[in-house]
């Protein structure tokens, strides 16, 4: 069958959604959602729950493999690689800027002002998107919604996405659904066991670089937010390439750039070792879950149909909404932190609600003003 539109116009969309794709990854994965499946109507329904339940599986960021799956399903190798490319390149050019800003002029303090606004106002932005995402994946299915909703009271209360339990989902889904015949010879596709490797040891800060980074990659789950807690142990305490407030100011510029949040490794490679270092700690960073989503893409397609696996994937991906939305409520509680941070939030909400046709980048802009606003005159 060919497909609705040509790998340009792939390239096209994932350049324009890493330059204007606010929010994070819940709310990137929402505008995936909207844009390719509901609106262009490019990609299936089917396929794009394959590629969110494969993005959670597999370790690395949500955003950039679900872009990188959704690259493969009609254009495979070349659309994944092209595709995935695309979706990152123009964050990491912001990224790279933003750091030679921040080592020339010695610190950004305007960044906290900035973030203050849009920190709220993606809040609003990737609450809808989790809203949006549920009522249309979910539906009315009774045990996806309890699925939903276990998952996320856990992931708010834990802090953290739990792999386990969204695996244990994807079984539960499938043995209510469609039973094996015999349970000695599952049909779901087994966990990938991924090899441990030893350190190497090596005196280039460079190849320093690399290896951390690389295991940032390859055995880190979850969205790109999960990624900090292990970037903090590594770059502030471990290696002390960053003090504290670096690395606070990392976050931020994690969080007010678009495209996927763990660009921000660019950001800080560039503050350890120059463009070398944030091109090493980017590659590093993206190579792993660019093979942990291409090497099982096939068996996905191949073998998504089959009603078993239908069923593990639908229970996946219950479950992984359900993370996102537990993650919507956990990065509120850190964000909303007075009043005027509730009421922007709220607003934003509200407005998207009201007016779906309202660009994000619109919005950015006027609440990263309000921000500015409010730090320096009040």
């Amino acid at each position: 069958m060919t497909p609705a539109y040509s790998l340009k116009d792939l390239i096209l969309y994932f350049l324009k959604l890493g330059t204007w794709g606010f929010g994070g990854p819940v709310a990137l994965v929402g505008y995936m959602h909207r844009d390719l499946v509901e609106d262009k109507k490019w990609i299936g329904e089917d396929d794009y729950k394959e590629g969110l339940a494969l993005s959670q599986l597999a370790p690395g960021p949500l955003a950039a493999q679900l872009a990188i799956y959704l690259g493969y399903v009609h254009y495979h190798l070349l659309g994944a690689t092209l595709a995935g490319l695309a979706f990152v390149l123009p964050s990491f050019l912001m990224v790279l800027g933003i750091g030679y800003a921040y080592v020339s002029f010695g610190g950004l303090p305007w960044m906290q002002a900035i973030f203050y606004g849009v920190g709220s106002a993606v809040i609003g932005i990737i609450a809808i998107g989790s809203y949006k995402l549920t009522t249309k994946s979910i539906g009315k299915d009774k045990l996806l919604w309890v699925i939903f909703i276990v998952l996320t009271i856990i992931t708010f209360v834990m802090e953290e996405e739990i792999l386990w339990l969204m695996l244990l989902a994807g079984v539960a889904v499938w043995f209510v659904k469609a039973p094996p015949k015999w349970l000695g010879s599952p049909q779901v596709m087994a966990p990938v066991l991924f090899l441990q490797l030893q350190p190497v040891v090596v005196e280039s800060r460079l190849w320093q670089i690399a290896w951390f980074f690389t295991k940032a990659g390859a055995f880190v789950f979850g969205s790109g937010l999960a990624i900090v807690p292990f970037l903090y142990g590594g770059l502030v305490k471990e290696y002390q390439w960053l003090n504290e407030q670096q690395f606070l100011d990392a976050v931020a510029v994690a969080m007010i750039t678009p495209g996927p949040v763990v660009i921000t490794v660019g950001f800080i490679g560039y503050l350890i070792a120059g463009v070398p270092g944030a091109a090493i700690a980017a590659l590093a960073t993206f190579v792993p879950c660019y093979l942990f989503t291409v090497i099982p893409a096939p068996y996905f397609k191949k073998y998504g149909k089959h009603p078993g696996i239908k069923a593990f994937v639908d229970g996946v991906t219950a479950a992984a909404i359900g993370a996102i939305a537990g993650a919507v409520l956990v990065l509120g509680k850190r964000t909303l932190t007075d009043l005027p941070t509730g009421l922007i939030a709220l607003a934003t909400a509200a407005v998207l609600f009201r007016y779906k046709k309202i660009p994000e980048p619109v919005i950015i802009v006027i609440a990263a003003a309000i921000g500015i606003f409010l730090k320096t005159f009040l």
